[in-house]
């Protein structure tokens, strides 16, 4: 699976441009999934039944990373920029970035003032994106436009991949390419008679802009469970909010509340029972701050018994995203688990 992440995250494919990191799941997938096909909006969707009839469960993954896009070229070469996706203003200075133009990927660095300027300057001020730029080398308009670069180009982090120990990795777009590599080799993992009924799985598109993806793929499917994954911040460092329930290395999480969903009670029942008989570490997942396709999955069609697992990860939306590879592989492993002991929607649903 770390050889598939780092595959992944290396890849840029921020909000709204997430077409390479489908070609790369799409091309890996054929002849282990029974279809493969993308929707209207860039939604990567497969499907794989296994041999005998049961409930359908959706799990959705989504390609997009945070990331940018060019706004405007200063006549000094200098580029302005916006959003794709939440970022913090206080780490943008001085960071690697990536731009994807039509002439292929190009270096750039966000800009900062020398530490020698300090004096004149206030220590305490952020500044906020709008008043930063990105710097590619050029020293005019036109030397930008001869590398390529224009006005309405994706920018992302630039790729890196590195073990900080033996099982802790740090890179970008972790968020969320943990979780499509979790439901990838999850997918290539199951046979088909190891689980009835069949697995539709969503690797969604611009989740980081508003779950848009999922809202379309909610549309499409009529699913009887749904399981989303994605990872989590968790609240292991010394900082004076942190509380010190999701820590990093302390198994998959199992949610039971973010912002945008309370994770339906039998489902997440259901999984912490598998975990518990097979021995696969969990932490249960109380966190307001943070929201995930399963809210959009869970409000489709009459409505939508939903979960969602978890990889705990320190720095998200960042350009140094670290996790661990336990974590990783627990979260494969309760999913695979889960969908060989899928039971149909009744059991999920509430009883009066």
């Amino acid at each position: 699976m770390e050889n598939i992440l780092k595959e992944l995250s290396s890849i840029h494919g921020p909000c709204g441009f997430e077409e390479d990191v489908a070609k790369y799941i799409a091309n890996r997938l054929k002849g282990k999934v029974d279809s493969v096909q993308v929707d209207g909006v860039g939604n990567l969707i497969v499907r794989k039944k296994g041999t005998e009839s049961g409930p359908t469960i959706v799990v959705a993954a989504h390609m997009d990373e945070v990331g940018f896009i060019v706004k405007k070229v200063e006549e000094n070469g200098l580029i302005r920029f916006e959003k794709l996706g939440g970022h913090d203003d206080r780490i943008l200075l001085s960071q690697r970035v990536q731009i994807n133009t039509y002439k292929g990927l190009r270096s750039g660095v966000i800009g900062t003032i020398s530490a020698h300027m300090m004096k004149y300057d206030d220590p305490k001020k952020v500044r906020a994106h709008q008043k930063l730029y990105i710097d590619v080398g050029a020293s005019t308009k036109q030397e930008v436009a001869e590398l390529g670069i224009r006005v309405g180009d994706s920018i992302t982090w630039y790729p890196h991949f590195d073990y900080l120990t033996e099982n802790r990795i740090v890179g970008k777009a972790f968020d969320d390419r943990a979780g499509c590599t979790v439901l990838i080799q999850a997918l290539e993992e199951l046979e088909k008679s190891d689980f009835a009924g069949e697995i539709v799985g969503a690797f969604t598109v611009q989740e980081e802009v508003g779950l848009r993806g999922a809202r379309v793929i909610g549309h499409q499917v009529n699913a009887d469970v749904a399981i989303a994954l994605d990872t989590t911040a968790v609240s292991d460092t010394p900082e004076e909010m942190m509380d010190n329930t999701l820590a990093l290395g302390a198994g998959t999480g199992i949610k039971a509340i973010d912002f945008s969903l309370i994770a339906n009670k039998k489902v997440k029942n259901h999984l912490q029972e598998i975990a518990e008989k097979q021995n696969i570490t969990y932490q249960i997942e109380v966190f307001p701050g943070i929201g995930t396709d399963a809210g959009e999955l869970s409000l489709a069609h009459q409505g939508i018994p939903t979960g969602v697992l978890s990889i705990p990860s320190r720095y998200a939306h960042s350009s140094t995203e670290v996790i661990d590879t336990r974590d990783l592989l627990a979260t494969k492993d309760l999913l695979v688990a889960f969908i060989k002991e899928m039971k149909a929607t009744e059991h999920y649903k509430f009883t009066i």
